[in-house]
């Protein structure tokens, strides 16, 4: 059997996919389960993830079925690293006689280890260069890639048809509600928003907080709406931003669900980010940004459009980053200017539509704005 024709000689009726990761690490796999989905329509197919994932298959429902929280294992930082789970673990998902198990976690290895324990009839992966050869369909990891192709080209060795890169994030009416309250209460105008979001899950991936305030700063002269972001977790970062600040500016950590932080998103002319999981959203929704990525491998997460996604990056030798915390210094953060942010924002919002900003440093105009749903004809 060819690995090209795997996935129409199994004829799988139920297949599992292991990918326990957080929101931006699941938003570049949507494109290769949408055509997991599109390949075998038919199919139960299950997600083995984090536990806040459960929201993540709600919304994406026509592409994911079930959600079984991973117990977590030595080697899988995302989670408490402990191996007492999973014996249990494994006992229930042989149990659960799946057809066909992909490991679309990451380059192998004890991920690959994992998997075989699914008791799967067939396994499809990523092997690492020096790794020994496993039985299914498995392939060298495509270092060379960004991260929505590595797994589309997994896809493609299973038979299936895998040509759109496009990340996608279906806003529903509830997230739209959230929005038009969130709007009410803070008195946003999407014609002017600027969200700036400082926080990232490393340190190592953060730019500073003075210097995202002092971008807010200067586009707020030229007369946006500035509103900061987060989790109600990074409070003390994105007060740190407003601390910094001269211009008043709205403070949004916390006050989001994510469906409401997408739309939030959405209706925004602009997002001045990390490399994180807003970057992501931003991408999936098309909404104009300008990242800053410090530490990360850009060739792997930058946005794939380039042109609506501007990503700003410092190269010394210690980049690629292995590091929670940076022990050099942070010269990646450090190296990239506030006047090269400013300006690059300045050239973003320049081409987004719909883009006016108002009086210079006015955080409330006495103008209306049309609603998302209005420029949109959303129903």
């Amino acid at each position: 059997m060819t690995v090209s024709s795997l996935l129409a000689a199994l004829a799988p009726r139920r297949i599992v996919v292991f990918r326990a990761l957080q929101l931006g690490d699941m938003l570049c796999a949507v494109p290769a389960l949408r055509a997991l989905r599109a390949a075998a329509p038919q199919a139960h197919i299950a997600l083995i993830g984090l536990p806040w994932a459960r929201a993540f298959v709600e919304r994406y429902a026509a592409l994911i079925d079930e959600l079984i929280v991973f117990p977590g294992a030595v080697g899988f930082p995302e989670q408490p690293e402990s191996n007492d789970g999973l014996p249990a673990f494994f006992a229930r998902m042989r149990n659960r006689r799946f057809d066909l198990a992909i490991q679309l976690h990451g380059s192998g290895g004890i991920a690959n280890d994992l998997l075989h324990e699914l008791g799967a009839r067939a396994d499809a992966g990523f092997v690492q260069p020096d790794e020994a050869p496993r039985d299914g369909c498995f392939i060298a990891w495509p270092d060379a890639l960004p991260e929505p192709e590595r797994y589309l080209a997994l896809m493609s060795a299973l038979g299936v048809a895998a040509h759109d890169r496009r990340l996608t994030f279906p806003l529903t009416a509830l997230d739209l509600d959230k929005y038009t309250a969130l709007r009410a209460c803070h008195g946003i105008e999407d014609e002017r928003l600027v969200l700036l979001h400082p926080g990232s899950q490393l340190p190592s991936r953060r730019w500073p907080a003075e210097r995202f305030a002092a971008v807010a700063d200067h586009l707020a002269a030229d007369g946006w709406q500035i509103a900061i972001t987060g989790t109600a977790a990074e409070a003390p970062l994105t007060c740190a931003v407003l601390g910094a600040m001269s211009a008043p500016a709205l403070h949004l950590a916390g006050a989001t669900s994510l469906g409401g932080l997408a739309a939030l998103v959405a209706h925004a002319r602009l997002v001045v980010c990390n490399d994180t999981g807003i970057s992501h959203l931003a991408a999936a929704l098309a909404t104009a940004s300008v990242v800053i990525a410090c530490g990360s491998d850009t060739r792997r997460w930058a946005p794939l459009d380039h042109a609506r996604h501007r990503v700003l990056a410092d190269y010394p030798a210690c980049r690629p980053c292995m590091f929670r915390d940076c022990p050099y210094g942070h010269p990646c953060a450090l190296n990239v200017r506030v006047d090269e942010v400013v300006e690059t924002a300045r050239a973003q919002l320049a081409l987004a539509a719909g883009a006016q900003p108002g009086a210079p440093g006015t955080l409330h105009e006495a103008t209306v704005s049309l609603s998302f749903e209005d420029r949109h004809h959303v129903a």
